[in-house]
């Protein structure tokens, strides 16, 4: 029997137990013990609980059946979910247990199959992952959840403390107020994991199916959002990798846009194979460069503009050795970004209190979709991951490249390809030396590229997202002295462009290929 009280309070006699992840589950147990609750469970679970010394009934002597199938076959049976589901002031429900031998089961405690750190892994086929995903699991929690009024159901380690603190205040029973709560999250939970499931099949044949699913974890509130008046959160869309779970190893909190510069910056250096280092203020490169090592790399991106680098967001592809930090923090830098630090780097870094120290897990760049909302839908996107293949590029003009000017201008499409569209580059091997970006004209960014500049223009070459819809651009870049241009082409006025960049005695090749950013 049962007992309601006016907090329509649920004794707990007997728990079935089976999870994934055992972390705590053995000193959950032996606390469940101490209220004198019966435990069931299931294979590996089983064991674990009975290596501690803990007394456990098979999940078999319940049901009748072995555990079959490789363990996909152990709980999908009537005398578990009819414990799990019966409601136990219906009378027909009892006397329908009582017929069939069936006995409640008053909490379940379940944690899914690992599909998320199954399919992370590197090489892992379609059967291994199709093998991690959980059946019998999702099935008791939904049993569970529904009938919250006589069962609780449990489906993280983080619910164990606060479950014990409860028995032990209530005698051993769970409020409806608990076990509603439990049931909201359970079933959150599961629907959590059908979508993973649902994107890694649809992701498997088609990146933008026809019906697409995303599932967020809120990892925490923000001061607020871009500006002072709006409200911010971060949530995480993967359990591991990404600027999301970056690990903040000094520093202030990150705010809003702190995340969105540190994914551009972390973005355009993951790019490049050599030692880079970028510095981008409101999502734009102010300064790119590539080095023997990380200081120089700084160095380099620095002199394209120090007075932009002034409160930016520093990022490097590669580790952080104590001569880039010391370089990095001679001026006001809101965060610096890497895949690691030598400790005598992070030293340095953290004598300035206020400096965010990010360290990645993984240099990969984002692959699969990316979003962009709209008012009453949302735009879905393959990731533009576009690497240029060097043998593909069309000279178009007269005169050809030299190798000097291929490398400088491969460098300048690479860091083009991250900055806003209408989006112009100037640069030199390994070093950017000015930017233009975000404006309405193609021909305006090639002035104020050149503008923005402190180091000499004479003899860089230049980088365009898109191809120029006139000559004026060509003719503009001229006047500032450089020697080779690479676009994509694909306009009608081509030929135009091309007879003014060979009335300039301009070296000038073509992509085939284009890269807004907006």
């Amino acid at each position: 029997m049962t007992e309601t009280t006016d907090l329509q309070l649920r004794h707990i006699r007997r728990a079935l137990i089976s999870v994934s992840d055992k972390a705590g589950i053995v000193d959950f147990a032996r606390e469940l013990a101490r209220f004198d609750i019966e435990i069931i469970s299931t294979g590996g679970t089983a064991k674990a609980l009975r290596d501690a010394g803990l007394s456990v009934r098979d999940i078999s002597e319940i049901t009748g059946f072995p555990e079959m199938m490789d363990g996909r076959v152990k709980t999908l049976h009537p005398r578990v979910h009819g414990g799990l589901l019966a409601l136990r002031d219906n009378e027909e429900h009892v006397a329908a247990m009582k017929q069939h031998e069936i006995q409640p089961i008053d909490l379940v405690v379940v944690n899914l199959y690992p599909f998320a750190e199954t399919i992370r892994r590197e090489g892992v086929t379609r059967e291994e992952a199709i093998e991690q995903i959980d059946i019998g699991g999702p099935a008791m929690i939904r049993s569970a959840a529904k009938n919250a009024r006589d069962v609780a159901v449990v489906v993280s380690s983080d619910e164990y403390s606060n479950i014990i603190n409860e028995l032990s205040e209530n005698g051993g029973a769970l409020s409806i107020k608990t076990r509603n709560r439990l049931a909201q999250k359970a079933f959150e939970h599961t629907a959590q994991y059908d979508i993973m499931v649902s994107a890694y099949l649809a992701g498997a044949s088609d990146p933008l199916p026809d019906r697409l699913s995303w599932s967020m974890n809120k990892i925490t509130d923000l001061r607020y959002g871009e500006n002072p008046h709006q409200k911010a959160a971060l949530y995480r869309t993967s359990e591991s990798g990404g600027i999301a779970n970056a690990a903040v190893l000094s520093g202030k909190e990150m705010s809003f846009n702190n995340y969105v510069d540190a994914e551009a910056a972390w973005q355009l250096v993951c790019d490049f194979e050599d030692t880079a280092c970028a510095i981008i203020k409101h999502t734009n490169p102010a300064g790119v460069g590539l080095g023997n090592n990380a200081a120089e790399a700084y160095q380099k991106a620095l002199a394209t503009d120090p007075v932009s680098a002034f409160g930016g967001i520093v990022a490097f592809n590669c580790t952080v050795d104590v001569a880039a930090a010391q370089e990095a923090t001679k001026i006001f830098t809101e965060v610096i970004i890497a895949p690691e630090y030598d400790p005598e780097a992070l030293e340095v870094l953290r004598t300035k209190k206020n400096l965010r120290v990010i360290r990645m897990e993984e240099r990969d760049r984002t692959k699969g979709v990316e979003f962009k909302q709209i008012g009453g839908g949302v735009l879905v996107q393959t990731v533009d991951d576009h690497k240029l293949d060097p043998e593909q590029l069309k000279v178009v003009t007269t005169r050809k490249p030299s190798d000097e000017e291929i490398r400088a201008l491969l460098f300048a499409w690479t860091v083009c390809k991250h900055a806003k569209s209408n989006a112009i580059v100037y640069a030199r091997a390994g070093q950017t030396v000015g930017v233009g970006a975000g404006q309405m004209s193609r021909v305006d960014s090639v002035k104020i590229g050149a503008m923005r500049a402190q180091l000499p223009v004479a003899g860089s070459v230049l980088a365009s997202d898109a191809f120029f819809p006139f000559r004026d651009g060509i003719d503009e870049a001229a006047k500032h002295g450089i020697t080779a241009i690479i676009q994509p082409g694909g306009s009608v006025r081509d030929e135009e462009v091309i007879a003014a960049a060979n009335e300039h005695g301009l070296a000038m090749v073509f992509t085939g290929v284009r890269h807004f950013k907006h």
